[in-house]
C-alpha cells in the first residue's frame, strides 16, 4: 500500500499554527513511508470563503518547506483538488445514499425542527430528530412538496449498535449510534455539505491515513457511515491533540490575542515583532500580524525549520530528551505512535528557543542572505545591496553573534552602521552622556583614536583602559559613553567591534558631534 495524506484547509482565514502542526505531521508521515502528501482545498463553505486568504495559505507551506505532491499549482491524478469543483461527485454520492435507503429527503421546516428541539430539552432528553416530515418514497416527497415545503438530504443514521475505531493515537474509540444526528448532507438548493463531499474526496484522492485535529473526532461516525454506505474502505485515523493555549487545555484562537497577551512569553514575542513591523513599514493589523498565525514568524525573520521543529513537539516526543532535529532526522524519526492524546500547550518562550538555537547554528553567509532584505525593506540598503554595504553587513553579523534571534534583528544592530548619523535615544543620552564629567573623557579617548596605528577591536580596548585609568574613573563610565556617543543606543554588538567596523573617520565624526550633549 502506498501511504498517501492529506492536508485539507478551508480558505476562510490565514493559516493557524495548529493546522500547520496537521499539515506538518501528515507531511512527515507521507515522507517517512515513501508515499505522497495531498493539499485539498475544502470551500465547500462559500459563504465564508475569502479569496484573498488562498494565497497566504499556499505561501506559508510552501515557506515552511512543507510541499505537496498533489495539489493546487502541482495538479495530480485525481485533480480538482477544489471541493468547489468537484460538486457532481457529491451530488452523485448524495443519490446513491437515497437509492440505498442511508439518507432520506427532509421536509422540515426550521420552526417544526426547533420546536422539536426544545421539547426534547424540556424533557430532558438529547435531540433526536423524529423523522417526521421525512420523505423515504417519492409519493410521500411530493405530497410534501404540493404544500409548497422544500426538503433537504439527511443521512438515515442507525439508532442501534455503535461503531468502533481503531484511532493510531486514541487506541479503541466507540461511538454509540443513538447519540447520533440525521445530520444534513445536501442543503435544498442542491449543494452538498462538508462532511460528504470530505468522505467522497478522501476515497476519490485514495486517502489512506486521515489524520487531522481532536476536533474532528465528533466528525467521524457520520463520515465513517457515509463511507460504509458507499461501499468504500475506511481510512486508517489518528486524530492529533489539541494545540492549546498557553499553560491551558483550551484550543489556540486568533481570536484571544488580547487574552494571550496577557501572559508575559506571548507579549514579548508579540513587542519584538511590532518593533521590527514598524522599522519595515508593514501594517501590522490584528488578523494578519499574530502569533498564532504563520505569516507574523515569517515576516519577522524566524527560520521556518524553527517552526517546523518546535510545532512537532507538540504532541508528539522521540525520546522526551532530543529537542533540535534536521529536516532528515525529523522525517526518519517520527511515527504517530508516539504521539500524545493530552492537548499540548503552545510555549512561545519554547518556540524561541528552538528559533535562537537554529539561527545561533545557521552560517554567516546564510544570516546574510536572510537579513539583506530587512535592510531594503527598512530603506537601509539598495536592492542589490552594494558590495560594500553587504561586507558591513556581514562583520555587523559576525560581532552581532547570538544577539541576532530572528532575521529582522539585524534592523537593531545595522541601522547606526548603514546611515550617516545615529538616532539618538534621548534616555540614553541622559544616561549615559549628561553625567557631569563625560566630555572630557570622550576627548581624551577621541584623541588616543586619532594616534592608533591599528583601528581594531584589540587596539581600541587597551586605548580606552588607557584613558580610564589615566582619569581614575571606572571602565564604564567611559565605555557606556562611547557606546552611546557612536551608535545612539545603550545595546548592541560590543563596544570595539562596533568601532572597528564604523571606522576611524565615522567613529571619530559621532564622538565629535555627541561632545555637545556632554556635561
Amino acid at each position: 500500500m502506498t501511504v498517501r495524506t492529506r492536508f485539507a484547509p478551508s480558505p476562510t482565514g490565514y493559516l493557524h499554527i495548529g493546522g500547520v502542526r496537521t499539515a506538518l505531521f501528515n507531511w512527515l508521515f507521507a515522507r517517512q513511508h515513501g508515499g505522497q502528501f495531498i493539499l485539498r482545498i475544502d470551500d465547500t463553505d462559500v459563504a465564508r470563503n475569502v479569496d484573498e486568504a488562498l494565497q497566504p495559505i499556499l505561501d506559508g507551506l510552501q515557506w515552511l518547506g512543507i510541499d505537496w505532491d498533489e495539489g493546487p499549482g502541482v495538479g495530480g491524478p485525481y485533480a480538482p483538488y477544489f471541493q468547489s469543483q468537484r460538486s457532481d461527485r457529491y451530488r452523485a454520492a448524495a443519490e446513491r445514499l437515497l437509492a440505498s435507503g442511508h439518507a432520506y429527503r427532509d421536509f422540515a421546516t426550521p420552526d417544526e425542527l426547533d420546536a422539536e428541539r426544545k421539547a426534547a430539552q424540556a424533557a430532558g432528553k438529547p435531540f433526536i430528530y423524529s423523522r417526521q416530515f421525512a420523505a423515504f418514497d417519492e409519493a410521500t416527497a411530493a405530497g410534501f412538496a404540493a404544500e409548497g415545503r422544500s426538503s433537504v438530504v439527511r443521512l438515515k443514521m442507525p439508532r442501534e449498535g455503535s461503531l468502533v475505531i481503531d484511532d493510531a493515537v486514541r487506541g479503541r474509540v466507540e461511538f454509540a449510534w443513538e447519540r447520533e444526528q440525521d445530520h444534513v448532507i445536501q442543503r435544498a438548493d442542491g449543494s452538498c455539505l462538508y462532511h460528504l463531499a470530505s468522505v467522497v474526496d478522501d476515497h476519490d484522492l485514495a486517502i489512506t491515513h486521515v489524520i487531522r485535529a481532536e476536533e474532528h473526532l465528533s466528525n467521524t461516525p457520520r463520515q465513517a457511515f457515509i463511507a460504509l454506505s458507499l461501499g468504500y474502505e475506511l481510512p486508517a485515523y489518528a486524530h492529533l491533540p489539541l494545540v492549546a493555549e498557553p499553560g491551558s487545555r483550551t484550543k489556540l484562537s486568533k481570536r484571544k490575542l488580547a487574552q494571550y497577551l496577557k501572559n508575559k512569553d506571548f507579549k514579548q514575542v508579540m513587542d519584538h515583532g511590532l518593533a521590527i513591523a514598524e522599522r519595515i513599514g508593514l501594517a501590522a493589523e490584528a488578523d494578519t500580524f499574530n502569533p498564532v498565525i504563520v505569516d507574523f514568524y515569517r515576516a519577522v525573520g524566524y527560520l521556518p525549520w524553527a517552526i517546523d521543529n518546535y510545532l512537532a513537539l507538540l504532541g508528539w516526543s522521540y525520546d522526551d530528551k532530543t529537542e533540535f532535529f534536521s529536516r532528515a532526522e525529523l522525517i526518519e524519526k517520527f511515527s504517530l505512535e508516539r504521539i500524545n492524546s493530552s492537548p499540548a500547550s503552545f510555549d512561545p518562550k519554547k518556540l524561541w528557543a528552538v528559533q535562537d538555537h537554529s539561527m545561533t547554528a545557521l552560517p554567516t553567509d546564510e544570516k546574510l542572505s536572510l537579513m539583506l532584505p530587512f535592510l531594503v525593506k527598512a530603506g537601509l540598503a539598495a536592492d542589490p545591496a552594494p558590495p560594500e554595504t553587504v561586507a558591513t553587513v556581514r562583520r555587523v553579523i559576525e560581532a552581532a553573534g547570538d544577539r541576532l534571534k530572528v532575521a529582522g534583528d539585524i534592523l537593531a544592530y545595522a541601522d547606526f552602521f548603514l546611515v550617516n548619523a545615529p538616532t539618538m535615544d534621548e534616555a540614553a543620552v541622559k544616561q549615559r552622556l549628561a553625567k557631569a564629567g563625560t566630555k572630557p573623557l570622550l576627548e581624551a579617548y577621541a584623541a588616543a583614536l586619532r594616534t592608533l596605528e591599528r583601528f581594531e577591536p584589540a587596539p581600541l580596548e587597551a586605548a580606552l583602559k588607557q584613558v580610564v585609568e589615566a582619569a581614575g574613573v571606572k571602565v564604564g563610565d567611559l565605555i557606556h559613553a562611547v557606546r552611546v556617543a557612536v551608535t545612539g543606543k545603550t545595546v548592541g554588538p560590543g563596544l570595539y567591534d562596533c568601532l572597528a567596523i564604523l571606522g576611524r573617520e565615522k567613529s571619530l565624526a559621532r564622538i565629535d558631534a555627541a561632545l555637545p550633549l556632554c556635561g
